[in-house]
């Protein structure tokens, strides 16, 4: 039987099950929301590189941003509006590991792209005279390297483990999948040790990267509270990246906390929507932060959308 099961081809998503009576309306209210995403994000990109004014450290962190955002949704909106009218949620076994590899990746490069942004703003304020030579172009590709290279490989390594294992079940109780789901399903859990450990890896740097961003927002704020100048560089500039990581830390961590704490007579919907808030309100409403409040990317916008009038 193991041997049979081991050999799994295809995963049922069962996530959706308790949704076919509004199907319909969940399909257009989800296309679009995704093509308000597609638009605000793809808007931000191409304004920044289609201006030389804005080919500067912080608008490229935003444009990296921006991008990653359209990678991370990629790998989950194209899939669910398929399901959404689809009678059978199915997905491959090599679908489900890709799709756990770029959600994965994303959520962790938001991160590490959050940090990069800290890093820059750190540097702009508290060591203004030596930001040109700290933020060099050399030392930008460096960390656009940093943000998207390691995220993506210490993902792989998970996924890697993943495959691994031999599985004795082809439901998931989510509408993606997600990597602890499917190392539910192994056999023998004795074989997800080493997972556990590489998993709990993971969370520690990626703690880290949390308390690098703390630490150097604290240092801008300390320098900020002694300069009119700079407090108003803080609110112009740093406001967004803040606004920013609050909305990924206020979706990361309730998603996490209701895995760990969360009922099981909570409603389906109510489950399906704290599973993919991270996919909907970050990649929504960080383009238009930075639209609206970073002057010089909203009056680029304005100035096109103005023209086309």
């Amino acid at each position: 039987m193991i041997d049979n099961v081991s050999h799994i081809t295809m995963f049922f998503l069962s996530g959706l099950n308790e949704t076919e009576n509004h199907r319909f309306t969940l399909f257009f209210l989800t296309l679009l929301c995704y093509c308000v995403i597609l638009i605000a994000n793809t808007s931000v990109i191409v304004t920044i590189i289609m201006d030389k004014n804005l080919h500067e450290p912080m608008y490229i962190l935003i444009c990296t941003f921006c991008i990653n955002g359209l990678y991370g949704t990629a790998g989950f909106y194209p899939k669910f509006l398929w399901d959404l009218l689809s009678p059978v949620h199915v997905i491959s076994y090599s679908g489900c590991l890709v799709q756990v590899q770029v959600i994965a990746s994303f959520v962790f490069s938001d991160l590490s792209i959050l940090s990069v942004m800290a890093y820059d703003r750190y540097v702009a304020i508290c060591r203004p005279l030596e930001y040109h030579s700290v933020m060099s172009k050399q030392r930008l590709i460096m960390l656009g390297c940093f943000s998207w290279m390691t995220p993506f490989c210490i993902t792989g390594i998970n996924v890697f483990l993943i495959s691994r294992l031999k599985l004795c079940s082809q439901y998931i109780a989510k509408i993606y999948c997600m990597n602890w789901m499917i190392v539910k399903l192994a056999c023998f859990p004795a074989e997800t040790a080493v997972n556990s450990i590489v998993v709990h890896i993971t969370i520690i740097i990626y703690l880290f990267h949390g308390l690098f961003i703390v630490l150097s927002y604290m240092y801008v704020i300390k320098t900020c509270a002694n300069s009119i100048e700079n407090r108003a560089k803080f609110m112009q500039t740093c406001v967004p990246h803040l606004t920013s990581l609050l909305i990924f830390l206020v979706n990361i961590l309730s998603d996490v906390m209701f895995m760990r704490f969360g009922s099981k007579d909570f409603p389906q919907a109510f489950k399906n929507f704290v599973a993919i808030e991270y996919l909907v309100i970050p990649p929504l409403l960080n383009p238009l932060i930075y639209g609206f409040k970073l002057s010089k990317i909203r009056n680029r916008i304005l100035v096109v959308l103005t023209k086309n009038k």
